[in-house]
């Protein structure tokens, strides 16, 4: 009996509607704070939206000083990043690839050790480079009764880590397969890129009764087009050159949170999306490398 793969559209769905439950999952753990305003919402990307660079290249490099993995596998994944930069959009073999083996690097590894190292990974590297004037933005939200929602292709864990540190609502990221506390090597769908970020934030405001006509969106990729045409309120945050034209031809509201320091200081890790997930191919690779050699 032939086994049915697949389809584009069904596997960017199963990512979408794993997003959303995991994320409400995750929320209903914590004791936020009630809405105010039950119908109205902000989301927002994460790699150079509310972060400069790539959050999974910081956790990569965390996972490195443990011993996950050594110096020259992170400097391939850090080319990863550079190959992303130079072509400016993605390979669709590269997608693909990502989706059958992103977060291999953490097979056989349980969640509750790899959220520890999260947390750690966070104070360690991440904490300070948050955009202060993304994070303003967001307390703002908060400030109105409005839940504020990250959505990002990062895995969901180190997403929840992110959210619950910056006092948010809760995040939108990959959701991996998990057997028994431990991670599978495995992807639930797919990555949540592009149009499955979209697809997860309705799937969200359908389960919270979200009205998306009075919510807002914030990110830095012409990737991130769909979520942002989504909400009646999007929002270009230090965008790329694609994004910044598209938010002039449309009147969307522009802001840029970098400065020539911080451009300098990040270099290679400001890759975004599935950019920075890509990196997680490379180091499955090295930890499956390490495996087999042993």
């Amino acid at each position: 009996m032939r086994v049915r793969r697949r389809g584009v559209a069904e596997t960017r769905q199963a990512a979408a509607e794993a997003a959303a439950i995991a994320a409400l999952k995750v929320a209903a753990e914590e004791v936020p704070r009630p809405p105010l305003d039950e119908s109205t919402a902000a989301f927002f990307d994460v790699d150079n939206t509310m972060m400069a660079g790539a959050s999974i290249f910081y956790f990569a490099r965390g996972l490195a000083a443990r011993d996950f993995f050594d110096s020259r596998d992170l400097l391939r994944f850090a080319m990863q990043h550079v190959t992303y930069r130079l072509r400016g959009h993605e390979n669709p073999d590269g997608m693909r690839d990502a989706r059958e083996t992103a977060l291999a690097f953490v097979a056989g590894r349980s969640v509750a050790e790899i959220v520890r190292y999260g947390e750690e990974i966070y104070d360690e590297r991440m904490a300070e480079q948050i955009y202060s004037g993304a994070r303003a933005l967001a307390q703002q939200h908060l400030d109105a009764g409005q839940r504020v929602w990250l959505v990002t292709a990062t895995p969901v864990e180190l997403a929840s880590v992110i959210a619950r540190r910056l006092g948010l609502t809760g995040s939108l990221g990959t959701v991996s397969e998990v057997s028994d506390g431990t991670y599978t090597g495995r992807l639930v769908g797919g990555l949540l890129h592009g149009q499955a970020k979209a697809e997860a934030v309705q799937a969200l405001a359908g389960r919270e009764g979200l009205d998306l006509s009075r919510c807002w969106a914030y990110s830095d990729s012409i990737n991130d087009l769909p979520m942002l045409s989504l909400v009646g309120h999007p929002v270009a945050i230090n965008p790329d050159p694609g994004l910044k034209a598209v938010a002039r031809e449309r009147d969307w509201p522009i802001k840029d949170f970098r400065t020539a320091r911080r451009a300098v200081r990040v270099g290679i890790p400001a890759a975004a999306g599935a950019g920075a997930l890509a990196g997680g191919v490379a180091a499955g690779m090295a930890l499956r490398r390490r495996v087999a050699s042993v």
